[in-house]
């Protein structure tokens, strides 16, 4: 059975950026979006820090953490060959119920492709007071939508989520 991270969250958190399972460079890697072809953490950075690399994990999760994100993972645990989210079986929610009332502040949830929203609206439903944002995949898996594309989609929402 493989195990998901636990939460990055602060009590000034407004938004929550949600996927599926971590793959198995992030998995190996012990941190999120490990795997160096994911847009996730140059989407982050050209939109909060733009122009500036991230120095390392540490500052990659504090840049996230300074504009108001939270991150994590709809499954807590699943069995999985490989990275792709269409071969998860077994799946084992997190339990957002409990974080959502431990840090009330988070209103907003983007998801990271249709695999984490899907998977979370199975276990999780429509949960009162907070909005629901399905963003393409951010995993190299997902070649429809270019870089600058994929950029733009997210832009927006993190915008709209920061308000």
């Amino acid at each position: 059975m493989l195990k998901s991270f636990p939460p990055v969250i602060t009590p000034q958190s407004r938004f929550m950026i949600i996927g599926s399972m971590p793959g198995k460079a992030s998995l190996e890697a012990q941190e999120y979006y490990a795997y160096k072809h994911n847009a996730f953490w140059p989407i982050i950075f050209d939109v909060f820090a733009p122009g500036r690399a991230p120095a390392d994990y540490a500052d990659k999760l504090q840049t996230l953490l300074q504009h108001g994100g939270a991150l994590w993972d709809t499954l807590a645990a699943c069995r999985r060959s490989g990275s792709l989210d269409a071969h998860i079986r077994d799946g084992k929610p997190n339990d957002f119920i409990r974080l959502f009332k431990q840090y009330p502040t988070v209103k907003t949830l983007l998801f990271n492709g249709q695999a984490a929203h899907q998977l979370f609206v199975r276990h999780f439903g429509q949960i009162p007071g907070k909005t629901y944002l399905l963003l393409p995949s951010t995993s190299p898996a997902n070649a429809a939508l270019s870089y600058p594309q994929k950029l733009a989609i997210w832009k927006s929402a993190l915008q709209q989520a920061c308000v």
